[in-house]
C-alpha cells in the first residue's frame, strides 16, 4: 500500500504522459549491477591497488561492510516513499524541510553528473587501447551516445543496460575463472592479501583505497530514483538493493584478489586498462577481449547514471523545487527528454579535461554526505514513531544510526587523506 503522503502525489495532470511501470525484480537488479560494476572494477581497480597495494581486496570488503547499513536504510525508505528524486523526498519527510530537500536533490544530481563524467573518462581510456583518438573526442562520443539511449525509453534503456550488465558481469566471472585456472597457487596465496600487522601506513593505505572503493558500490541509491517506473516498488526495491550489494561485493572481492596476485599493484595503478593488463598477464593473449567487455561495462554505468540523474531532475520539478518545464514527458518515448538533456550537457563539460581519480573522490564524498542525510532522515522518522505503510520492509533504529556513524567516519577520513 502506498502511503497517503504529499511527496507521493502525482502533480502531472491526466492528459499529460507519465512514466511507465515497466521494471520487475530481475531488470531492477540488472539496472543496479549495471551502474555498480562498471564503475567499481573496470575503471577504479588500478587506482585502488595503487593506494592499498596487495591489500586492495580488504579495501573493497571494508567498503561493502561500511555501505551495508545505508543500503538497508534506503531499502526501507524506498518502500515508504516510492518516488523519483527519492533522496530529496526522504530528506523532506525526515527533516520536514523543503530547503534540505532541495539541497539533497541538487547534491544527487551533481553526484550523478560527476560520476558519469568519471566513468566516461575511464571508458575512453579502454577505447583508446583500440584506436588512437584524442581522449576529448572519445569522451564526447560516449556521453552523447548514452544520452540518446537514455531518451529512447525506459524499457529500451534498461534492456540495453541489462544486456551490457550480463556482458560485464560475465567478463568478471570469466577473469576470476581464468585467474584460478592459469595461476592455481592464487588460492593458497589469498592470505597474502590480508594485513598481518598493525602498521599504520598499511591501514592508512587501505582506508584511502576504501574511500575510493565506496565509489565502486554507488548504485543502490541510484535504483530508488526509478521507483515510479518499477512494478510494486515497496516490495521489489528492497530485494533489488540487497541482491545488488551482495553480488557486487562477491564479484569485487574475487576479482581484486586475482588482479593483485597476478599483476604487481604498481603496474595496475599505472595502466589505463587495468583488467586488460590482468588478462594479458595471466594468459599471454591479446587484451582485446577484456577491453571490449570493459567498454560495455563503462558505457552501461554512464547510461544508468544519466537515467538516474534525469529522473531526479524530473522528480524535483514535480515537487516544485526545479522549473516545471522539466516535468515534461515525451508522448512517444515516455521519458523526460529535457531533464535528460539538462544532465548530459554538464556531464560532457565536466568530463573533458578533468582527471579520473579527482572526480571519483569528489563523487564518493558527495554520495557519502547524501547517505548521511538519508540515514538521519530515517532516524527522525523512527524517533517520531511515524509508522511505515503495510508490507514495507523496516529495519531497527540502530541500522540508520550505524549508517550515519559510518558515513561521518568516511567523510572524516576523506578530509584527512
Amino acid at each position: 500500500m502506498i502511503p497517503s503522503n504529499p511527496l507521493l502525489q502525482n502533480s502531472t495532470t491526466p492528459e499529460k504522459p507519465k512514466l511507465k511501470r515497466s521494471l520487475g525484480l530481475v531488470l531492477l537488479v540488472l539496472y543496479g549491477l549495471g551502474t555498480t560494476i562498471g564503475a567499481g572494477i573496470y575503471v577504479l581497480i588500478g587506482a585502488a591497488a595503487g593506494r592499498a597495494g596487495i591489500y586492495a581486496p580488504v579495501a573493497f570488503v571494508a567498503a561493502a561492510i561500511a555501505v551495508a547499513p545505508t543500503a538497508a536504510s534506503y531499502a526501507e525508505l524506498a518502500g515508504r516513499f516510492p518516488v523519483s528524486a527519492g533522496e530529496a523526498a526522504y530528506v523532506q519527510a525526515g527533516f520536514r524541510s523543503r530547503g534540505m530537500s532541495m539541497l539533497t536533490g541538487w547534491l544527487v544530481i551533481v553526484s550523478g553528473v560527476v560520476a558519469s563524467a568519471t566513468i566516461a573518462i575511464g571508458c575512453a581510456g579502454y577505447i583508446r587501447s583500440f584506436v588512437d583518438v584524442p581522449i576529448s573526442f572519445l569522451v564526447t562520443g560516449v556521453v552523447l551516445a548514452m544520452g540518446l539511449v537514455a531518451v529512447w525509453g525506459i524499457m529500451e534503456s534498461v534492456l540495453v543496460a541489462a544486456l551490457f550488465t550480463i556482458i560485464e558481469a560475465g567478463g568478471l566471472v570469466f577473469l576470476i575463472v581464468i585467474g584460478f585456472t592459469f595461476e592455481p597457487d592464487i588460492l593458497t596465496r589469498i592470505p597474502q592479501t590480508i594485513p598481518s600487522t598493525g602498521d599504520a601506513l598499511i591501514w592508512l593505505g587501505i582506508a584511502n583505497a576504501g574511500l575510493l572503493a565506496v565509489f565502486a558500490f554507488i548504485g543502490f541509491e541510484d535504483m530508488v530514483n526509478v521507483a515510479e517506473e518499477t512494478k510494486n516498488p515497496s516490495r521489489t526495491m528492497p530485494w533489488a538493493i540487497f541482491l545488488t550489494l551482495l553480488i557486487t561485493a562477491l564479484l569485487y572481492t574475487m576479482t581484486t584478489i586475482v588482479a593483485v596476485l597476478a599483476v604487481p599493484p604498481a603496474e595496475l595503478a599505472a595502466s589505463e586498462a587495468p583488467l586488460s593488463l590482468v588478462y594479458q598477464s595471466l594468459t599471454g593473449g591479446s587484451p582485446v577481449f577484456i577491453g571490449v567487455i570493459a567498454v560495455f561495462a563503462t558505457l552501461n554505468t554512464i547510461l544508468v547514471l544519466l537515467i538516474m540523474a534525469s529522473r531526479v531532475v524530473y522528480g524535483m520539478a514535480r515537487q516544485g523545487t526545479m522549473p516545471e518545464i522539466f516535468t515534461k514527458v515525451n508522448r512517444h518515448t515516455h521519458t523526460p527528454v529535457l531533464a535528460t538533456i539538462a544532465v548530459v550537457v554538464p556531464t560532457l563539460l565536466l568530463a573533458i579535461g578533468n582527471p579520473l581519480e579527482r572526480l571519483a573522490d569528489l563523487t564518493s564524498q558527495l554520495i557519502i554526505f547524501i547517505w548521511a542525510l538519508v540515514n538521519c532522515a530515517l532516524l527522525f522518522l523512527k524517533f517520531r514513531r511515524e509508522p511505515a505503510p503495510e508490507h514495507v520492509v523496516t529495519v531497527p533504529v540502530w541500522v540508520p544510526a550505524i549508517g550515519l556513524v559510518f558515513s561521518i567516519t568516511m567523510l572524516a577520513v576523506s578530509s584527512l587523506i
